[in-house]
């Protein structure tokens, strides 16, 4: 069946996805079969990726709040002043403002800048940092995103990632070679890696229907398990000479030179990798006729076969390119963060996190792009908020999950805020009172007869 949707000539958006045809309308004139509704699953996920900016910076705001209150509540002075709070009141809120101040104080200190650092690179090591840890966050978020925007809930980046670091080990850390081979010849059999992890689930969902959920979840297990017994089997990953659970060490020719010194030693040429990525799945996304088409399957299904175009395909290279991306945040790891040799937990919950990065961009390329650097941000401050504040890290942990939930339930965000509803729940709501409204007829008409 040809992947070509009419209508659309030399211009991959000539039409866009919600103008595919439908049980409401024909596409080229004549009126086609009726065409079943998105599944629900798409639809959710519609909704969720619709939501507006506004509703987004709302939803940060609302988890920072939430992460002051918990702040406040488990601060040590906090505690001793509300004990006389009747008493003296004013004590009570001039620790809670000291801590939930001195907190995110903290925080901006380890992300952004330091301005009480007595050197340059000192002042802005923490911007460098937060720029090394959101590398491997966006391009796990990127490969978590484009899977959104193709209609599939990509759950296997965990999985992904630690294929991706078997197979570029396997694959070239034995090697003698220079850098200017050694180097792209590792990343291309990390992302090779991953993109075939990733297709299996693609593959599963085209042929059989299988769950894409479940089998992603699935591959994570297969995947750990799998690297275990590679890191545990001499003369495969384990590291020469040592019984313990770990790989062999990255060749220093396939590593990613820093980037601006040994003085920023977390920030190298990884991330620019990351920012090419990102500009490569904007375009793909947005201005190819095969991202028009991922998007056409996302939006329906149904309607995007009955334009012609093989869904079962758009799943398999979603999952493709999904895990190919994923296995660059892998790369970013064991070339970059890494480099000692790397275990079962090398993916470091990145892959998971990437879900709340690619939820948090609304699963456009550039919204994942801010989204990492956030995320990225509050993992490097939040080491100092806890040697500086004594705030646990835990703290953070809670924000970045209250994100998630905020996210995805955008009419709770417009509910704390006062916000007027959008017109998906006017329609939703107007649905529901004519439903009401009926069931309270049809029963007057029962007691009527």
């Amino acid at each position: 069946m040809s992947d070509r949707v009419p209508g659309a000539a030399s211009e991959p958006g000539g039409l866009p996805p919600e103008q595919l045809p439908s049980a409401s309308g024909p596409l080229t004139g004549t009126r086609p079969a009726e065409v079943p509704p998105a599944p629900r699953s798409n639809q959710l996920m519609r909704e969720i990726l619709r939501g507006s900016v506004a509703t987004t910076v709302l939803a940060i705001v609302a988890s920072m709040i939430v992460g002051g209150i918990l702040i406040a509540v488990t601060n040590e002075d906090v505690q001793k002043a509300s004990g006389y709070f009747f008493a003296r009141p004013q004590d009570t809120f001039a620790a809670i403002w000291q801590a939930v101040a001195g907190g995110y104080y903290a925080l901006f200190q380890g992300a952004v800048i330091n301005p009480e650092a007595d050197t340059f690179e000192k002042v802005i090591r923490p911007l460098t940092n937060t720029l090394g840890f959101a590398a491997p966050l966006i391009a796990a978020g990127l490969g978590v995103a484009l899977a959104f925007r193709s209609g599939l809930f990509n759950i296997g980046a965990r999985g992904q990632m630690l294929v991706a670091c078997a197979v570029a080990a396997l694959a070239s850390f034995e090697l003698d070679l220079p850098m200017w081979i050694h180097l792209p010849l590792t990343i291309v059999a990390g992302i090779v890696g991953g993109a075939l992890w990733g297709a299996i689930a693609g593959l599963l969902k085209a042929r059989t229907g299988a769950h894409e959920v479940i089998v992603t979840i699935m591959l994570n297990y297969v995947a750990l398990y799998l690297v275990r017994w590679l890191i545990r089997t001499p003369g495969l990953l384990q590291k020469p000479g040592s019984n313990q659970p770990i790989s062999m060490a990255t060749p220093d020719t396939a590593q990613f030179p820093s980037l601006f010194g040994d003085q920023f030693p977390l920030l190298n040429w990884g991330f620019p990798a990351v920012v090419v990525a990102t500009v490569i799945v904007w375009w793909l996304i947005e201005h190819s006729s095969l991202g028009f088409r991922l998007r056409a399957v996302g939006e329906n299904p149904n309607a995007a076969r009955a334009a012609g175009i093989s869904v079962q395909r758009m799943y398999v290279y979603a999952m493709l390119f999904a895990g190919g991306l994923a296995g660059l945040a892998g790369m970013n790891q064991i070339l970059g963060s890494v480099t000692t040799g790397f275990g079962d937990g090398i993916d470091a919950g990145i892959g998971f996190d990437a879900i709340t990065v690619a939820l948090l961009g609304r699963s456009r390329a550039w919204g994942t792009f801010w989204a990492g650097l956030l995320f990225g941000a509050l993992k490097a401050g939040s080491f100092t908020m806890q040697a500086a504040q004594s705030i646990p890290v835990d703290i953070v942990l809670v924000v970045e999950s209250l994100i998630v939930l905020f996210i995805a339930a955008p009419p709770l965000v417009r509910t704390i805020f006062f916000l007027p509803k959008d017109d998906s729940e006017r329609s939703a709501g107007k649905r529901a009172r004519l439903a009401r409204r009926r069931e309270r007829d049809d029963e007057h008409k029962a007691v009527a007869s």
